[in-house]
Protein backbone atom coordinates (compact mmCIF):
# COMPACT_ATOMS: atom_id res chain seq x y z
CA UNK A 1 0.00 0.00 0.00
CA UNK A 2 1.56 3.60 -1.23
CA UNK A 3 2.31 6.22 1.67
CA UNK A 4 -0.71 8.27 0.48
CA UNK A 5 -3.73 5.43 0.88
CA UNK A 6 -2.25 4.60 4.14
CA UNK A 7 -2.57 8.62 4.68
CA UNK A 8 -5.91 8.11 3.63
CA UNK A 9 -6.52 5.11 5.30
CA UNK A 10 -5.72 6.40 8.82
CA UNK A 11 -7.76 9.40 8.09
CA UNK A 12 -10.56 7.44 7.53
CA UNK A 13 -10.19 5.15 10.48
CA UNK A 14 -9.63 7.95 13.03
CA UNK A 15 -12.98 9.91 11.56
CA UNK A 16 -14.87 6.40 12.79
CA UNK A 17 -12.59 5.75 15.73
CA UNK A 18 -13.76 9.34 17.30
CA UNK A 19 -17.02 9.56 15.75
CA UNK A 20 -18.05 6.47 17.84
CA UNK A 21 -15.87 7.01 20.37
CA UNK A 22 -17.45 10.45 21.12
CA UNK A 23 -20.59 9.63 22.95
CA UNK A 24 -19.29 7.36 25.53
CA UNK A 25 -16.74 10.47 26.21
CA UNK A 26 -20.01 12.81 26.23
CA UNK A 27 -21.65 9.96 28.62
CA UNK A 28 -18.45 9.55 30.91
CA UNK A 29 -18.17 13.06 31.53
CA UNK A 30 -21.37 13.91 32.39
CA UNK A 31 -21.62 10.77 34.48
CA UNK A 32 -18.35 12.32 36.60
CA UNK A 33 -19.79 16.00 36.36
CA UNK A 34 -16.60 16.84 34.55
CA UNK A 35 -18.25 20.55 33.64
CA UNK A 36 -16.50 23.53 32.35
CA UNK A 37 -16.94 26.84 33.87
CA UNK A 38 -16.94 29.62 32.13
CA UNK A 39 -15.13 32.71 33.12
CA UNK A 40 -17.33 35.45 35.00
CA UNK A 41 -16.57 38.48 33.19
CA UNK A 42 -17.26 36.29 29.63
CA UNK A 43 -21.27 37.07 30.07
CA UNK A 44 -22.31 35.87 26.53
CA UNK A 45 -20.64 32.82 27.47
CA UNK A 46 -22.58 31.75 30.88
CA UNK A 47 -25.37 29.18 29.20
CA UNK A 48 -22.54 27.22 28.61
CA UNK A 49 -21.62 26.96 32.07
CA UNK A 50 -21.95 23.16 32.83
CA UNK A 51 -20.73 21.84 29.49
CA UNK A 52 -18.86 18.40 30.08
CA UNK A 53 -15.21 19.21 29.12
CA UNK A 54 -12.10 16.87 28.85
CA UNK A 55 -13.43 16.41 25.30
CA UNK A 56 -9.76 16.52 23.84
CA UNK A 57 -9.55 12.23 24.64
CA UNK A 58 -12.16 11.94 21.67
CA UNK A 59 -9.25 12.73 19.16
CA UNK A 60 -6.33 11.72 20.95
CA UNK A 61 -7.51 8.17 20.93
CA UNK A 62 -7.01 7.53 17.17
CA UNK A 63 -3.63 9.86 17.29
CA UNK A 64 -2.25 7.31 19.64
CA UNK A 65 -3.39 4.20 18.07
CA UNK A 66 -2.20 5.02 14.74
CA UNK A 67 1.23 6.16 16.30
CA UNK A 68 1.83 2.59 17.56
CA UNK A 69 0.66 1.32 14.33
CA UNK A 70 3.21 3.92 12.04
CA UNK A 71 5.24 3.96 14.48
CA UNK A 72 8.77 5.51 14.58
CA UNK A 73 11.04 7.71 16.72
CA UNK A 74 9.04 10.81 15.48
CA UNK A 75 5.99 9.35 16.02
CA UNK A 76 6.30 7.94 19.21
CA UNK A 77 8.17 11.04 20.97
CA UNK A 78 5.69 13.35 19.39
CA UNK A 79 3.00 11.17 21.47
CA UNK A 80 4.69 10.86 24.78
CA UNK A 81 4.97 14.91 24.20
CA UNK A 82 0.95 15.23 23.61
CA UNK A 83 0.63 12.93 26.25
CA UNK A 84 2.75 14.64 28.75
CA UNK A 85 0.94 18.25 28.01
CA UNK A 86 -2.35 16.36 27.97
CA UNK A 87 -1.88 15.27 31.59
CA UNK A 88 -0.46 18.71 32.44
CA UNK A 89 -3.73 20.13 31.19
CA UNK A 90 -5.54 17.32 32.85
CA UNK A 91 -4.26 18.58 36.14
CA UNK A 92 -5.78 21.95 35.81
CA UNK A 93 -9.03 20.58 34.61
CA UNK A 94 -9.28 18.54 37.59
CA UNK A 95 -8.68 21.35 40.30
CA UNK A 96 -11.39 23.23 37.76
CA UNK A 97 -13.94 20.75 38.18
CA UNK A 98 -13.22 20.33 41.85
CA UNK A 99 -13.44 23.32 42.94
CA UNK A 100 -16.05 24.86 40.57
CA UNK A 101 -13.68 27.46 39.21
CA UNK A 102 -12.27 28.80 36.03
CA UNK A 103 -9.05 28.51 37.38
CA UNK A 104 -6.84 25.40 37.94
CA UNK A 105 -3.15 25.32 38.09
CA UNK A 106 -1.09 28.59 39.41
CA UNK A 107 0.44 30.02 36.22
CA UNK A 108 3.96 29.10 37.80
CA UNK A 109 2.73 25.14 38.16
CA UNK A 110 1.51 25.41 34.13
CA UNK A 111 4.89 27.02 32.91
CA UNK A 112 7.16 24.73 34.96
CA UNK A 113 5.51 21.70 33.58
CA UNK A 114 5.02 23.25 30.07
CA UNK A 115 9.09 24.18 30.48
CA UNK A 116 10.14 20.77 31.51
CA UNK A 117 8.32 18.92 28.81
CA UNK A 118 9.50 21.51 25.57
CA UNK A 119 12.82 21.42 26.91
CA UNK A 120 12.94 17.40 27.05
CA UNK A 121 11.43 18.03 23.01
CA UNK A 122 14.55 20.61 22.25
CA UNK A 123 17.00 17.77 23.42
CA UNK A 124 15.45 15.28 21.41
CA UNK A 125 15.43 17.92 17.88
CA UNK A 126 19.00 18.35 18.33
CA UNK A 127 20.47 15.13 19.26
CA UNK A 128 18.30 13.41 16.59
CA UNK A 129 20.46 12.49 13.60
CA UNK A 130 17.48 13.27 11.39
CA UNK A 131 16.87 16.90 12.72
CA UNK A 132 19.92 17.83 14.07
CA UNK A 133 19.03 21.15 15.09
CA UNK A 134 18.54 21.97 11.73
CA UNK A 135 15.80 24.30 10.57
CA UNK A 136 13.99 25.48 7.34
CA UNK A 137 14.01 29.18 6.50
CA UNK A 138 11.71 30.11 3.47
CA UNK A 139 12.98 31.61 0.82
CA UNK A 140 16.68 31.18 2.68
CA UNK A 141 17.20 27.30 3.00
CA UNK A 142 18.59 24.92 6.05
CA UNK A 143 20.15 26.39 8.71
CA UNK A 144 22.08 24.72 11.88
CA UNK A 145 20.95 26.10 15.04
CA UNK A 146 23.09 23.66 16.66
CA UNK A 147 22.50 23.64 20.50
CA UNK A 148 20.11 26.23 19.86
CA UNK A 149 17.70 24.53 18.89
CA UNK A 150 16.93 23.29 22.29
CA UNK A 151 15.59 26.62 23.54
CA UNK A 152 14.27 27.33 20.47
CA UNK A 153 12.10 24.58 20.12
CA UNK A 154 11.28 25.15 23.68
CA UNK A 155 9.81 28.51 22.80
CA UNK A 156 7.71 27.31 19.90
CA UNK A 157 6.17 24.54 22.40
CA UNK A 158 5.41 26.79 25.03
CA UNK A 159 4.11 29.79 22.49
CA UNK A 160 2.04 26.79 20.73
CA UNK A 161 0.42 25.05 23.73
CA UNK A 162 -0.57 28.07 24.97
CA UNK A 163 -2.08 29.84 21.82
CA UNK A 164 -4.01 26.82 20.54
CA UNK A 165 -5.18 27.00 24.28
CA UNK A 166 -6.34 30.79 24.10
CA UNK A 167 -7.82 30.49 20.61
CA UNK A 168 -10.14 27.62 21.99
CA UNK A 169 -12.41 30.14 23.30
CA UNK A 170 -15.72 29.04 20.93
CA UNK A 171 -17.51 26.06 20.04
CA UNK A 172 -15.81 24.32 17.21
CA UNK A 173 -12.80 27.33 16.81
CA UNK A 174 -10.08 25.37 18.02
CA UNK A 175 -10.68 22.46 16.39
CA UNK A 176 -11.31 24.04 12.79
CA UNK A 177 -8.46 25.76 13.10
CA UNK A 178 -6.38 22.79 13.78
CA UNK A 179 -7.78 20.95 11.04
CA UNK A 180 -6.69 23.43 8.47
CA UNK A 181 -3.02 23.52 10.65
CA UNK A 182 -2.75 19.39 10.16
CA UNK A 183 -3.61 19.76 6.28
CA UNK A 184 -0.73 21.82 5.45
CA UNK A 185 1.56 20.01 7.84
CA UNK A 186 0.58 16.56 6.11
CA UNK A 187 0.62 17.75 2.57
CA UNK A 188 4.11 19.31 3.46
CA UNK A 189 5.78 15.98 5.45
CA UNK A 190 4.16 14.13 2.84
CA UNK A 191 5.90 16.35 0.05
CA UNK A 192 9.40 15.96 2.42
CA UNK A 193 8.50 11.83 2.37
CA UNK A 194 8.36 11.36 -0.96
CA UNK A 195 12.15 13.72 -1.81
CA UNK A 196 13.22 11.47 1.01
CA UNK A 197 12.12 8.25 -1.05
CA UNK A 198 13.29 9.83 -4.26
CA UNK A 199 16.33 10.23 -3.00
CA UNK A 200 17.28 6.63 -1.56
CA UNK A 201 16.69 7.60 2.26
CA UNK A 202 14.47 5.08 3.30
CA UNK A 203 14.98 5.61 7.03
CA UNK A 204 14.36 9.28 6.96
CA UNK A 205 11.24 8.48 4.72
CA UNK A 206 9.98 5.85 7.28
CA UNK A 207 10.29 9.03 9.96
CA UNK A 208 8.41 11.15 8.18
CA UNK A 209 5.58 9.00 6.64
CA UNK A 210 4.69 8.11 10.78
CA UNK A 211 5.12 11.82 11.50
CA UNK A 212 2.51 12.37 8.40
CA UNK A 213 0.22 10.14 9.80
CA UNK A 214 0.32 11.42 13.48
CA UNK A 215 -1.26 15.18 11.19
CA UNK A 216 -3.66 12.40 9.24
CA UNK A 217 -4.93 10.70 12.39
CA UNK A 218 -5.49 14.09 14.45
CA UNK A 219 -7.23 15.46 11.36
CA UNK A 220 -9.58 12.58 11.56
CA UNK A 221 -9.80 12.80 15.29
CA UNK A 222 -11.20 16.65 14.85
CA UNK A 223 -13.19 15.92 12.36
CA UNK A 224 -14.75 13.59 14.41
CA UNK A 225 -14.49 15.34 17.91
CA UNK A 226 -16.45 18.08 15.99
CA UNK A 227 -19.09 16.16 15.31
CA UNK A 228 -19.83 17.10 18.95
CA UNK A 229 -18.30 20.30 19.54
CA UNK A 230 -19.68 22.17 17.03
CA UNK A 231 -22.33 25.17 18.36
CA UNK A 232 -23.80 24.28 20.25
CA UNK A 233 -21.09 22.09 21.64
CA UNK A 234 -21.98 18.98 23.42
CA UNK A 235 -18.38 19.03 25.15
CA UNK A 236 -15.79 21.09 25.30
CA UNK A 237 -12.33 20.38 24.60
CA UNK A 238 -10.90 21.41 28.10
CA UNK A 239 -6.91 21.75 28.73
CA UNK A 240 -6.59 17.93 28.44
CA UNK A 241 -6.75 18.85 24.71
CA UNK A 242 -5.74 22.26 23.94
CA UNK A 243 -2.49 21.69 25.57
CA UNK A 244 -2.23 18.38 23.96
CA UNK A 245 -3.02 19.87 20.64
CA UNK A 246 -0.69 22.62 20.63
CA UNK A 247 1.96 20.05 21.51
CA UNK A 248 1.20 18.17 18.96
CA UNK A 249 1.13 21.04 16.22
CA UNK A 250 4.58 22.22 17.77
CA UNK A 251 5.97 18.35 17.07
CA UNK A 252 5.03 17.81 13.43
CA UNK A 253 6.76 21.48 12.55
CA UNK A 254 9.70 21.20 14.72
CA UNK A 255 10.40 17.29 13.96
CA UNK A 256 9.81 18.17 9.96
CA UNK A 257 12.22 21.18 10.48
CA UNK A 258 9.78 23.94 9.27
CA UNK A 259 8.93 25.75 12.87
CA UNK A 260 8.77 28.90 11.33
CA UNK A 261 6.02 27.64 9.31
CA UNK A 262 4.03 27.66 12.51
CA UNK A 263 3.39 31.14 11.67
CA UNK A 264 1.55 30.41 8.86
CA UNK A 265 -0.59 27.08 9.18
CA UNK A 266 -1.08 28.48 12.92
CA UNK A 267 -1.98 32.33 11.78
CA UNK A 268 -5.28 32.06 14.12
CA UNK A 269 -3.10 30.93 16.52
CA UNK A 270 -0.37 33.56 16.27
CA UNK A 271 -3.36 36.58 15.60
CA UNK A 272 -4.95 35.25 18.91
CA UNK A 273 -2.30 35.30 21.52
CA UNK A 274 -1.02 38.96 19.57
CA UNK A 275 -4.56 40.25 20.26
CA UNK A 276 -3.86 39.08 23.89
CA UNK A 277 -0.95 40.71 24.16
CA UNK A 278 -2.04 43.99 22.62
CA UNK A 279 -4.70 44.30 25.11
CA UNK A 280 -2.78 43.86 28.08
CA UNK A 281 -0.12 46.32 27.13
CA UNK A 282 -2.23 49.10 25.98
CA UNK A 283 -3.68 48.82 29.27
CA UNK A 284 -1.05 48.74 31.33
CA UNK A 285 1.08 51.57 28.95
CA UNK A 286 -2.55 53.74 28.46
CA UNK A 287 -5.10 52.31 30.67
CA UNK A 288 -7.28 51.63 27.67
CA UNK A 289 -8.20 48.76 25.86
CA UNK A 290 -7.93 48.22 21.89
CA UNK A 291 -10.46 45.33 21.71
CA UNK A 292 -14.20 45.07 23.67
CA UNK A 293 -12.23 41.52 24.41
CA UNK A 294 -9.20 39.93 24.32
CA UNK A 295 -8.59 37.43 22.55
CA UNK A 296 -9.94 38.97 19.17
CA UNK A 297 -12.91 36.40 18.66
CA UNK A 298 -14.67 37.78 21.86
CA UNK A 299 -14.33 41.26 20.22
CA UNK A 300 -16.05 40.32 17.27
CA UNK A 301 -19.06 38.39 19.47
CA UNK A 302 -19.10 41.98 20.91
CA UNK A 303 -19.51 43.72 17.87
CA UNK A 304 -22.55 41.51 17.03
CA UNK A 305 -21.20 38.27 14.56
CA UNK A 306 -22.34 35.26 15.41
CA UNK A 307 -20.01 32.52 16.95
CA UNK A 308 -20.70 30.65 13.70
CA UNK A 309 -19.56 33.01 11.73
CA UNK A 310 -17.02 33.72 13.50
CA UNK A 311 -15.38 30.29 13.57
CA UNK A 312 -16.31 30.03 9.72
CA UNK A 313 -14.31 33.38 9.38
CA UNK A 314 -11.29 31.84 11.05
CA UNK A 315 -11.49 28.24 9.51
CA UNK A 316 -11.46 30.30 5.86
CA UNK A 317 -8.19 32.09 7.04
CA UNK A 318 -6.84 29.02 8.29
CA UNK A 319 -7.03 27.03 4.82
CA UNK A 320 -5.40 30.19 3.33
CA UNK A 321 -2.52 29.64 5.79
CA UNK A 322 -1.96 25.82 5.71
CA UNK A 323 -1.82 26.70 1.72
CA UNK A 324 0.78 29.76 2.24
CA UNK A 325 2.71 26.75 4.48
CA UNK A 326 2.78 25.02 1.68
CA UNK A 327 4.07 27.82 -0.95
CA UNK A 328 6.90 28.87 1.65
CA UNK A 329 8.20 25.62 2.34
CA UNK A 330 8.71 24.73 -0.89
CA UNK A 331 10.13 28.34 -2.14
Amino acid sequence: MSGGIRLLVYFVGSVIVSAAFGPLVVKLMRSLKAKQTVLGYVKQHEHKSGTPTMGGFIFLLPAVIVSLIEWSAFSLVTIALTLGFCMLGFLDDYIKIRYSRNLGLKPYQKIIGQLGLAAAAGYFAYASGYIGGQMYVPFYGYVGLGWGMIPFAALAYVATTNSVNLTDGLDGLAGYSSLAYFLGFALLIYMLFRDASAAGDAAYAKQLLSLAAVCAATMGGLAGYLLYNTYPAKIMMGDTGSLALGATCASVAVFSKNPLLILTSGIIYVWTSISVILQVLCFKLRKKRIFLMAPFHHHLELKGMKETRIVTLYFVISLLGAALTIIFARA
